[in-house]
């Protein structure tokens, strides 16, 4: 089974390979998603984020959820030293970098508790994948139509931040401009929370971003700094290495 969506702001693909498909689970996370596009979306004036941005509801009036991203949100930012902040000066409340690893790991959690043994979930190149082998391509940080690297994951999740989709969009909260020293950063983890949470402030934290990375429990690292150097960690469970 394979099905494609639009989400929010970025398409969503997920294929099961299981024999049978439970397609209740499988409407469940999309419309998990889009609920949380619904409650958590900065772009939304109605949405619950935008609300507490503008001061409507307070923090001890959020939902759970919320209250939970927050804090993961603030968890990233003193392990960064203020390089990963969603409350950056002169800008409105942004929790989208925690947000989306956090939901699609959520939604995967839902087709696991349904019975769904095999199946890869894509949200805009960021993938949480269980019952592998499943092989996954790292997009080389300046040449589009090339890999540098195939990783191979069985129950996991893999997660880049670069430059190449968005442009200088990270920013770093320490000086409140586009992040430098790297041109992108792919994070292997148990889980997409903390895959894309992780290379998401290590992308804003620059080069030192690489070394606290790999410090990180659970995280091997592939990046690619602005000097064009690879560094990789040992435990980078990887498939085939298409380019230095």
């Amino acid at each position: 089974m394979r099905r494609v969506e639009h989400v929010m702001g970025f398409p969503v693909s997920l294929r099961v390979d299981d024999e049978h498909v439970p397609g209740a689970a499988v409407d469940a996370v999309f419309a998990w998603l889009r609920a949380v596009d619904e409650r958590f979306s900065p772009f939304r004036p109605d949405s619950e984020v935008s609300r507490l941005d503008r001061g409507e509801i307070g923090l001890d009036e959020v939902s759970a959820d919320l209250a939970g991203v927050l804090d993961l949100c603030e968890q990233y930012r003193a392990a960064t030293g203020g390089a990963f902040d969603v409350r950056l000066p002169g800008r409105g409340l942004d929790p989208c970098a925690v947000v989306k690893g956090w939901s699609v790991q959520r939604a995967a959690e839902l087709l696991k508790a349904a019975g769904v043994e095999r199946f890869c979930l894509n949200a805009g190149g960021d993938v949480v994948a269980a019952g592998g082998p499943w092989r996954v391509g790292v997009r080389h940080p300046e040449q589009a139509d090339k890999l540098c690297m195939v990783l191979e994951i069985t129950d996991g999740a893999v997660a880049t931040s670069a430059l190449y989709e968005r442009g200088a969009h990270i920013l770093d909260g320490r000086t409140g401009r586009p992040a430098t020293g790297l041109l992108s950063i792919t994070i292997v983890a148990d889980s997409l929370t903390e895959a894309d949470s992780t290379a998401t402030a290590a992308f804003a934290m620059g080069a030192e971003g690489i070394a606290w990375a790999s410090s990180r429990p659970g995280c091997e690292v592939f990046a690619v700094d602005a000097g064009r150097r690879v560094v990789r960690t040992r435990g980078l469970p990887v498939a085939v290495a298409v380019t230095a």
